[in-house]
């Protein structure tokens, strides 16, 4: 709201997500963390507190962009430094259109511009090969764990893009979240948007009744000799089935909550699945 307020209150939307990023580069610990998505740096989880602004009536969103229609300053309540980053983004960004803020970031981020529609067409040869070669290519076949306790959407999202993750693989029993993001419905397009294809096994998933009362790595180790007694013999099948998928497409995450990998069940089901006859390929947690 203060960053629309010192651009007179109305921004169009490619310019505020870049002037956003922008900022967001300069603070120690980022307000936002964004994705290379098609137009360059972009944050699913600004554009929601946008959206619901719009919603509450602080914002108005029409053919121009976002303008800022109540009447508080928001410059007057912000920490000082973050008001100093504001002031120098609108002196250095403040005169320069979408295209030519795109043109920046890109040259000078280049791995935010990987999945650009616009990037072969605003820079140089010399500078859209530096955005080719930030691209990830590794091809190995590897069986990634990914847990997202802990960090937001677009950074779990960056894990997967940086390890050239072609397919989630959610193990979820009831894949519902109260953070952003992780809800089955909102994680399926947002991977889908960034071309990793999104799949979920439930049957593999633990029950949220089997998960009560864990308040020590012991009572954790219990629970997943349980879960390996009396699912993880049952559910072969399904673990045939995410081995088959990790040998079409080479590069899959399995993913679920917990950031610490002892204390999640996807560790136990990586740990069965590489055990399947002729798997011979890199397990790694990131």
């Amino acid at each position: 709201m203060a960053l629309l307020e010192i651009f007179d209150g109305k921004l169009e939307k490619i310019r505020l997500q870049k002037l956003l990023f922008l900022f967001c580069q300069r603070q120690t610990k980022a307000e936002y963390d964004f994705i290379p998505y098609k137009y360059g740096c972009y944050s699913y989880s600004a554009t929601a507190d946008l959206t619901t602004m719009v919603q509450k009536g602080f914002l108005a969103d029409d053919n121009y962009g976002l303008s800022k229609i109540d009447k508080i300053s928001y410059l007057k309540s912000i920490k000082e430094d973050d008001k100093k980053y504001l002031f120098e983004i609108k002196k250095l960004y403040g005169t320069l259109d979408g295209n030519a803020l795109m043109r920046h970031t890109y040259i000078n981020y280049p791995y935010f511009a990987i999945n650009s529609v616009k990037a072969k067409e605003l820079l140089s040869t010399d500078d859209f090969k530096k955005v080719n070669s930030t691209k990830p290519t590794s091809d190995k076949t590897i069986l990634y764990t990914i847990g997202y306790e802990g960090i937001s959407l677009e950074e779990y999202l960056n894990r997967l893009i940086k390890n050239n993750v072609q397919v989630l693989v959610d193990v979820r029993k009831n894949p519902l979240s109260m953070k952003y993001g992780f809800s089955k419905s909102l994680l399926k397009r947002f991977c889908e948007s960034i071309g990793i294809q999104y799949v979920h096994f439930p049957e593999v998933g633990i029950a949220s009744d089997q998960r009560q009362e864990l308040n020590c790595q012991e009572d954790y180790d219990k629970l997943f000799k349980v879960y390996k007694t009396n699912n993880l013999i049952t559910t072969t099948q399904t673990q045939s089935a995410i081995f088959d998928t990790l040998k079409s497409n080479k590069r899959i995450a399995l993913t679920c909550f917990e950031s610490n990998i002892c204390q999640c069940h996807r560790k136990p089901l990586a740990e069965a699945i590489a055990s399947l006859p002729g798997f011979n390929f890199e397990l790694k947690h990131i």
